[in-house]
């Protein structure tokens, strides 16, 4: 599986990229999982449903599951998985794309707003490989691609998920 990470300060419109990709990706035929990072505690469950009652009981996991979706909700008792870890969980895809983990190795997609008065990531980063960015900038050898031009980034993505590791 390939694995692109989307990167960026806060603010800098990562969620909003990876929305408007997805679709693409999906219409130009690959299949695409993601990944998000979550440097906060957070919950998918609501106090009072079922679920929720079953891990404030002391399930280690629980799986719950329709007719269109299941998902499974697993307590960490140890350190918070690594994103190799949870590469393992997905089913195979033709790209998995990651939100956050930005202290990983793996291939990266800065996305630099320089209104934002954040440095960017990339001069430190070897891994980022592209930019997205909504103004001229030289980021040297690195491929910039225009932030408010998602179709083109999404045929940036394509050559990148088609290029051998």
């Amino acid at each position: 599986m390939k694995v692109l990470g989307i990167v960026g300060w806060s603010g800098s419109g990562k969620t909003t990229l990876l929305v408007a990709l997805l679709p693409l990706l999906r219409a130009r035929g690959l299949t695409v999982s993601t990944i998000k990072h979550a440097h906060h505690v957070f919950d998918m469950d609501r106090p009072g449903k079922d679920t929720y009652r079953h891990r404030e009981a002391g399930a280690h996991e629980v799986l719950v599951a329709s007719g269109t979706r299941w998902a499974l909700l697993h307590e960490v008792a140890g350190p918070e998985p690594t994103l190799p870890d949870l590469l393992t969980k997905l089913d195979s895809v033709d790209i998995v794309l990651v939100e956050g983990f930005k202290a990983h190795p793996y291939p990266k997609l800065e996305v630099y707003r320089p209104a934002l008065g954040k440095p960017p990531i990339w001069p430190d980063a070897p891994d980022v490989v592209a930019v997205a960015t909504d103004q001229p900038i030289d980021c040297g050898a690195r491929t910039t691609l225009p932030l408010n031009d998602p179709a083109a980034i999404a045929r940036w993505v394509l050559h990148h998920a088609n290029t051998p590791a």
